[in-house]
C-alpha cells in the first residue's frame, strides 16, 4: 500500500475554518471568483474560481495580518490570470 497522499478532497478535521461573514464575489476580466478569508489565521484568504474550467483556485497570506483590500484582490486575481495556460486552464509552471 502507498503512502502517497491520494487526491481529492482534505478530511473534515484539516479543512480551513472560514470567518461567519459572507464570502466576497469578484468577477475580473470576465472571470469570477469567492473569497474566503480564514477564521483562525488573520490575514490568509482562499480564492475559488467559479468561472474556471477545473475546480481550481488559490490563497494568499499576510506575514503582517490586516485586511487584503478589493484592489489588491483584483490584482492578485490578475496576476493568477496571467499565470493560466489557456490551453489547459493550470498553471503554466
Amino acid at each position: 500500500m502507498s503512502t502517497e497522499p491520494e487526491p481529492g478532497p482534505a478530511p473534515q478535521d484539516t479543512r480551513p475554518r472560514y470567518t461567519r461573514s459572507d464570502p466576497i464575489l469578484l468577477t475580473v476580466d470576465g472571470e469570477r471568483f469567492r473569497i474566503r478569508r480564514r477564521d483562525e489565521q488573520p490575514g490568509t484568504y482562499d480564492f475559488d474560481w467559479l468561472s474556471g474550467p477545473h475546480d481550481y483556485g488559490f490563497g494568499i497570506s499576510r506575514a503582517d495580518g490586516p485586511a487584503t483590500t478589493l484592489p489588491e484582490m483584483r490584482e492578485t486575481i490578475r496576476t493568477f490570470l496571467a499565470e493560466i495556460d489557456p490551453v489547459t486552464g493550470y498553471s503554466k509552471e
